[in-house]
């Protein structure tokens, strides 16, 4: 008796601290699997079915290496991205800034499609167990924002990285353990998969819009360019080179698994009954009758910490930026870091105050994030290759290859993503 006592705890334990051991990474899974990532796997799965998983796949290898290089570039140099763009490229200065405008621009347009998708998911469960709040959908989904960006807000206000990460390490837990057992309730076919790594594009209204989407969502810029930063608060030097490679890939591999699986459920649930998504609501009424209760609570619950996730790094990453710009520094708890994240707060309630569909919106959101992408990318490979900076750490011909393809496609992308707004 006394025997099993003392091995639980310690097994508990020792998975406990597998868990809080992630680094960084646990903030590019916040920032890419929110409830944007989410809101576009589960369209592009109950619309296209498994067509766009190569997308999907590609985004996270490239992902996964920008990754790694803006953490190697910041472990050798000691630097962060923009303060490092700042000081060692030629014009520097204006990159930085437009950077700046673009990712706070598309962080906060996603963040206002993030807050409006999960006051609506709550909102719903509780419509189920409540029908009468339905007459009082407005005030109650406008109650709720206000209630969770105001519960977030003031989590922030401890403003410390390891406070933040712990946070981040529960959600996306929660948000990764709910989407991988929904797939085994509800599944694509092997040969579905298969064909969904050829590359495809859906030859429909819409269709480039999603692919731009998905890239906008899985290769997220935000990603990479505060990476630096939490490796900073994370407290890692340059003996941390191959913990920082290893976290780099986890990470990436990770988002691939799990948006794969929300794709893949929604496929297996949705698409062969002919309910595309378009509305919140329509995950509700669709997946119950297919899923049954069971698995409809615990994909929604997955959905929902996805989205709480998202909200944490969304609201921070413009006086992140602006910080490393200024001095290179993490800054999480300067007046200048709480009033410009009250303001993201406050702009965060923009869908719900205006009743407006939050799935629409959380789509054309990802869409605006690609077009910043190509300067990330250009700006990483100056950097890298730059011996002085560098010195004996230069990167390798085959991530140097990769970051050139990486920077092809990025181009390729934005296109498509003008391209497609012009169509919308």
């Amino acid at each position: 008796m006394t025997e099993s006592n003392t091995k639980a705890p310690t097994i508990f334990k020792k998975l406990s601290v597998l868990i809080l051991a992630f680094g960084p990474g646990i903030f590019a899974i916040g920032y890419t699997i929110g409830t944007g990532s989410v809101t576009s796997m589960i369209v592009a799965g109950s619309t296209y079915g498994m067509q766009l998983l190569w997308v999907l796949l590609l985004s996270c290898l490239f992902s996964g290496l920008l990754m790694y290089s803006y953490g190697k570039f910041a472990l050798v140099s000691g630097e962060t991205a923009l303060f490092g763009f700042k000081r060692n490229i030629k014009g520097g200065k204006l990159i930085a800034l437009l950077i700046i405008i673009g990712i706070s621009f598309g962080q906060w347009n996603s963040l206002i499609g993030i807050v409006g998708i999960s006051s609506n998911l709550i909102f719903e469960i509780l419509v189920i167990n409540f029908p009468a709040l339905r007459k009082f959908e407005y005030h109650t989904v406008l109650a709720i924002a206000m209630l969770v960006i105001g519960t977030m807000y003031s989590l922030l206000l401890v403003g410390k990285y390891s406070f933040f990460e712990k946070i981040l390490v529960i959600f996306v837990t929660i948000m990764g353990g709910s989407f991988l057992f929904s797939l085994f309730l509800i599944h694509p076919l092997p040969t579905e998969v298969i064909e969904g790594l050829l590359p495809t594009v859906p030859q429909v209204q819409g269709g480039k819009m999603m692919v731009v989407a998905f890239v906008g969502t899985t290769m997220a810029a935000a990603t990479f360019l505060s990476r630096p930063l939490f490796i900073q608060g994370k407290g890692w030097t340059i003996k941390d080179l191959s913990v920082q490679r290893k976290d780099a890939i986890t990470a990436s591999v990770l988002i691939f698994i799990i948006s794969g699986s929300i794709m893949a459920v929604a496929q297996g649930a949705l698409f062969h009954q002919g309910k595309p998504v378009t509305h919140v609501l329509d995950m509700v009424g669709a997946l119950e009758p297919v899923a049954g209760k069971f698995a409809l609570t615990l994909f929604f619950f997955g959905t929902l910490s996805a989205g709480l996730s998202s909200i944490f790094p969304c609201l921070m990453i413009a006086p992140l930026l602006l910080a490393d710009y200024q001095s290179g520094k993490l800054d999480s708890s300067s007046k200048q870091f709480r009033i410009i994240t009250g303001v993201a707060s406050v702009v965060a309630l923009t869908v719900p105050v205006f009743g407006a569909n939050p799935v629409q919106v959380q789509i054309l959101s990802q869409v605006f994030n690609v077009f910043v992408l190509p300067i990330v990318i250009l700006g990483i490979m100056l950097l890298l290759n730059n011996k002085k900076i560098m010195k004996n750490h230069s990167p390798s011909i085959g991530v140097q290859f990769g970051l050139v393809l990486a920077f092809l496609f990025s181009c390729v992308i934005s296109y498509n993503g003008i391209v497609a707004l012009l169509d919308y």
